[in-house]
């Protein structure tokens, strides 16, 4: 089966196609990818992943065609981010 993974720095994207068998699973991708050996500051202890925008478990069983998403922690403090209110829309 074919999947691909995806992740973004600021600085630097990382996409890459695999073939894997039909039983793999969305740990065994990151793993033969090598993403998290090229971006050591990955930490899959905290960092969510997912599969088309939809968080799932690293032992989630992968389908043909499916694109795995390494997703950043938040970095800015919602609670500091302004707000645009609806009327300041046009």
């Amino acid at each position: 089966m074919r999947v691909s993974i995806a992740y973004a720095e600021p600085t630097s994207q990382f996409w890459q196609d695999l073939e894997l068998n039909d039983l793999a699973t969305v740990g065994d991708a990151l793993e033969r990818s090598g993403v998290l050996q090229r971006f050591p500051e990955i930490d899959m202890d905290n960092q969510k992943v997912g599969i088309f925008g939809k968080v799932v478990p690293l032992d989630t069983q992968l389908a043909e065609g499916d694109r795995i998403e390494i997703y950043r922690p938040i970095t800015a403090d919602p609670e500091t981010v302004p707000r645009k209110d609806d009327d300041e829309e046009e």
